[in-house]
């Protein structure tokens, strides 16, 4: 007789509790400054709080539609149209989700199919992969070298292959703070026209973004456009990551997809916070406006204040993370560093490595710099005694 095992095989054996949690409880323990995980220690805008307020106290308290509320939809393909010069349609091509990791869930789920092979480029967000494996995917993961941390277009074309089915960029990307331009959107489309591969592009630091060129978003890109989903995130444009509201955009025959597995993740989300995105898009749009000079004056501010230790600052194009070079400080590995500086100097960061599934032999740490000018401060501070 088979005895019984309460313990079900995993389906992510490999995947533990990351290294975001580690690292802030680590900086919990040692009483640290905590620049690992990417959120603000400011809130957001008043106006959103008190719409927030507003709406809960008129009653906007039950579900939402599936999709979003209308409001905020057609808020969102406005501001799209403002940005990219592309007006999606509010009904079919824009879903509201919760948070920007649950729209990246829901495409990967709605677009990969068992023995599916995904490119994605290292270092990569951490939610990729297993979103992958769960759908039954493969991930073919294309190594990018510091400190440009740039794609090799003809290294790219060589990993396609007849099961190719989907390509996951990030630009602004995390956690290199470097930014794709027109011309590599261009050499992707070039690669794949002539492919059945769809684009998933994780743009949720679109708003921060200092390259010159500005943001390079699919959208705007007439040969990826209709391939592609395009995922954001208020959180990261209104310092509420607490709030976990995000939208994808997508033409209507993918977004069809996509909603069916978001209506039997999360059905719909928080009503009264949508309609309160809603009327801060409309009544301070000159938020996301000037959110890029609003973060390269922290990020100005923390790499002047850190310029007279021993790490090298690696160029920041875009995102609120700094990278530093420690090869000056130590020669420990990036996780045992990190776990060294939170305990001896004070400051948690986030370790490269992490991001990678092969080996990452660069002494590279992540920082964000969303934070307040105090901290930042004291943070640089205790950096710089090292």
């Amino acid at each position: 007789m088979t005895q019984y095992n309460p313990l079900p095989e995993s389906k992510l054996p490999a995947t533990g509790t990351t290294i975001f949690t580690q690292m802030s409880a680590l900086a919990v323990r040692h009483n640290a400054i905590n620049l690992s995980q990417g959120f603000p220690d400011f809130d957001g805008p008043a106006l959103l709080q008190k719409q927030l307020a507003h709406h809960v106290s008129q009653g906007s308290n039950q579900y939402a539609p599936m999709s979003g509320t209308l409001p905020l939809r057609e808020a969102i393909a406005d501001k799209t149209a403002e940005c990219y010069g592309y007006q999606p349609d509010a009904d079919s091509e824009i879903t509201v989700t919760s948070g920007a990791t649950e729209a990246l869930y829901a495409a990967i789920t709605a677009l990969v199919r068992p023995g599916d092979e995904v490119i994605c480029f290292d270092p990569s967000y951490d939610s990729y992969a297993p979103a992958v494996t769960l759908a039954g995917g493969t991930l073919q993961r294309i190594p990018l070298q510091p400190p440009a941390f740039r794609v090799e277009w003809s290294a790219f074309r060589d990993r396609l292959s007849a099961r190719t089915r989907l390509v996951i960029l990030n630009t602004p990307h995390n956690p290199s703070a470097t930014v794709w331009q027109p011309s590599d959107l261009d050499a992707l489309w070039q690669a794949i026209a002539q492919r059945e591969i769809y684009v998933l592009s994780d743009e949720v630091y679109e708003h921060i973004c200092f390259s010159g060129a500005g943001h390079a978003s699919v959208l705007a890109h007439s040969g990826l456009r209709p391939r592609s989903v395009a995922v954001s995130s208020f959180g990261k444009t209104f310092h509420m990551t607490g709030w976990k509201v995000g939208y994808a955009i997508a033409p209507a025959a993918i977004s069809a997809e996509l909603r069916k597995v978001h209506q039997y993740l999360t059905f719909s989300v928080n009503t009264p916070a949508q309609l309160a995105l809603a009327d801060m898009l409309r009544q301070q749009p000159e938020h996301y406006r000037t959110l890029t000079a609003f973060y390269r004056e922290r990020r100005d501010r923390f790499t002047q204040a850190l310029a007279k230790s021993r790490f090298r600052v690696l160029p920041c194009e875009g995102t609120y993370f700094l990278l530093l070079d420690y090869s000056a400080i130590s020669d420990m590995d990036d996780v045992s560093f990190c776990q060294w500086l939170t305990r001896e100097a004070g400051v948690a960061a986030i370790p490269l490595s992490v991001f990678c599934a092969e080996p990452f032999p660069h002494r590279l740490i992540r920082l964000c710099f969303a934070k307040q000018d105090a901290t930042l401060d004291a943070a640089a501070e205790r950096l710089c005694q090292l």
